[in-house]
């Protein structure tokens, strides 16, 4: 008898790659939308556009982050309704109006609504891309997968890069946002060849629909879940209950601390960088060697975590990142600085990762959602308070501080992350360590 896959398995496996592809290539620009503000910001400041401050220029970056806290917490609930696939097409359409807004954009307040329009969108897609590909994952490979698909979030930070290089001097910052309005000729592409997620479809009662798709894509159709709004906030009741409360708030801190630091660094990065006296060309090559950190990060962080511990790795990657940040305070030469640059990057934007990770093992079965939903929703104010906290310093005359006080977020993460793991006591179920949550 032949070994070789059968027909099925090999159609299934292109059509699984298909689904993992076109989530891919939404994040990208996913992440070219949400890095083009920081690739701009230096530009915009030395030029005086709008008239714009550096408290000003801050205010605005934290409009997106507080956009993205909008719509990530109101994914689940519209994606419920709509379907994944629809609220996916909405998104990139949504935020790449935005972005054609903000393009044509004669002050600041039209300008900020663009970006926090943006931000909406933006803060949708990723969980909704995220458990797009888990549906579609081939079996025993999600993490990789979700692993895989937050490559493109920094794909698109480094895009961003060099959008804002070839573009803003030549031509003008606002070609850099009509270039984020491209992504509006891929939503008709999503809508055509995205499959709806088979979650929703059990979720609906589609069963038979969701069986032909599993059928057609060589998957197993997911368990029907159970429980409705009351279930949810007896979950979230649960994370407070005898002395759970403690442990929650260390995982919630945690989060602030580390989305605080990865919107504030991915805001500031070229703006603190030319603060330190380095040119523009230099400060946005900076972006580039960080956001290729983040991908090297998304890689090993889950193989790290396996062999050694999420909770412990949590802890020693915000000490290293906040040695990063902080060395980045410091005039070194260029070619040292990119290596700092590449390693802060490294451990940064896989740090947060690790917060999900730990409290994704601490928690019970029963209850991991609602604790990594909510742990992820409370980090969202860190990611509004970032960009805000960046401007205030530059308008201040301080902004020689800015990678201090970003690094002090850092190490105050690594405080609340490594006491919450000291106190846990839950042992992990079986492959749950093995579990990779996206972390932004």
């Amino acid at each position: 008898m032949s070994s070789s896959p059968s027909p099925l398995s090999a159609r299934g496996g292109r059509l699984a790659l298909l689904v993992v592809g076109l989530c891919w290539l939404a994040v990208l620009f996913d992440g070219l939308d949400m890095f083009i503000y920081g690739s701009v910001l230096p530009h915009l400041l030395e030029s005086r556009t709008f008239g714009l401050t550096p408290d000003q220029a801050g205010d605005l970056g934290s409009y997106a982050t507080f956009g993205m806290l909008v719509g990530a917490l109101a994914a689940g609930t519209v994606a419920d309704r709509i379907g994944r696939k629809k609220l996916m097409v909405s998104c990139v359409t949504l935020f790449s109006l935005a972005s054609g807004l903000c393009a044509l954009a004669d002050g600041v307040a039209v300008f900020g609504l663009g970006r926090t329009l943006a931000g909406v969108g933006l803060g949708g897609l990723l969980p909704t891309a995220i458990s797009m590909v888990c549906d579609y994952a081939p079996r025993g490979r999600g993490a990789i997968v979700i692993g895989l698909l937050m490559t493109a979030h920094h794909a698109g930070g480094i895009l961003s890069a060099y959008v804002a290089k070839w573009l803003v001097d030549p031509v003008g910052w606002r070609a850099a946002f009509w270039v984020c309005v491209l992504p509006l000729l891929f939503a008709p592409v999503l809508a055509k060849f995205l499959p709806e997620s088979l979650s929703f479809l059990v979720a609906k009662g589609r069963t038979e629909e969701a069986r032909a798709l599993a059928g057609r894509y060589d998957v197993e159709v997911p368990a029907a879940r159970t429980g409705g709004a009351g279930d949810r906030w007896g979950n979230l009741a649960n994370l407070f209950r005898g002395n759970e409360w403690i442990q929650t708030l260390l995982y919630w801190a945690a989060s602030f601390g580390g989305l605080l630091l990865v919107y504030g660094v991915a805001t500031w990065l070229p703006t603190l960088m030319r603060a330190e006296g380095y040119e523009l060309g230099s400060a946005l090559s900076f972006v580039v060697v960080f956001n290729l950190g983040g991908i090297v990060g998304m890689l090993v962080a889950g193989r790290a975590a396996d062999r050694f511990g999420a909770p412990r790795i949590a802890a020693i990657w915000f000490a290293l990142t906040a040695a990063g940040v902080f060395l980045l305070s410091v005039h070194l030469s260029t070619a040292v600085t990119m290596i700092v640059v590449f390693l802060t990057g490294v451990f940064l934007n896989s740090a947060q990762t690790m917060i999900y990770a730990t409290v994704s093992i601490r928690s019970r079965a029963d209850n991991r959602a609602t604790a990594v939903g909510w742990t992820s929703g409370m980090g969202r104010f860190g990611a509004v308070f970032g960009p805000w906290l960046g401007g205030r310093l530059l308008a201040s005359g301080n902004g020689d501080r800015g990678f201090t006080a970003f690094a002090v977020a850092g190490l105050s993460s690594m405080v609340f992350i490594g006491v919450a793991a000291l106190r846990g006591s839950r042992q992990a179920p079986t492959g749950s360590e093995r579990e990779l949550v996206a972390a932004h």
